[in-house]
């Protein structure tokens, strides 16, 4: 089995907030990152295929199709916006990186079954990392 694993830098901005705290709760809670205007982060979401390569082209997937698909089904939505406003996913969900990385796997499960439905290559994982200290892991299996 082979894995291509593609990145995808992005920037956006959340307020972490959970309106049955108190704000005292909030700032103890969330720190910084409770900011009441928000605060952005330069995020870096690699995406990860496996599965055998086509035997005619010795490749899993075409590149392109992929970045287009990552591009149509999160960073169009995401991208250089404020997540708590502009991302229907956060109406009722806190922003934090943990569910970020949810909301973007379930939208790029969605977009695969749509676009390769009887495809041997399966979406594998994706890792979303925030800061050069803190990234998320998602197998896509689970989802």
């Amino acid at each position: 089995m082979t894995r291509l694993t593609r990145r995808y830098p992005f920037s956006a901005s959340h307020r972490l907030q959970v309106d049955a705290l108190s704000a005292e709760e909030n700032r103890e809670l969330f720190g910084k990152c409770n900011n009441p205007y928000g605060h952005g982060h330069n995020y870096v979401l690699e995406v990860s295929v496996a599965g055998e390569a086509e035997p005619g082209f010795g490749m899993l997937i075409d590149r392109a199709d992929l970045d287009q698909l990552v591009r149509n089904s999160v960073l169009a939505d995401i991208d250089h916006r404020d997540m708590n406003a502009d991302v229907p996913e956060f109406q009722d969900l806190n922003p934090t990186t943990e569910n970020l990385a949810l909301v973007i796997g379930r939208r790029l499960c969605r977009a695969w079954r749509r676009q390769y439905p009887a495809s041997a290559v399966r979406l594998s994982r994706i890792r979303l990392e925030e800061t050069g200290r803190n990234s998320f892991e998602l197998q896509m299996e689970n989802l």
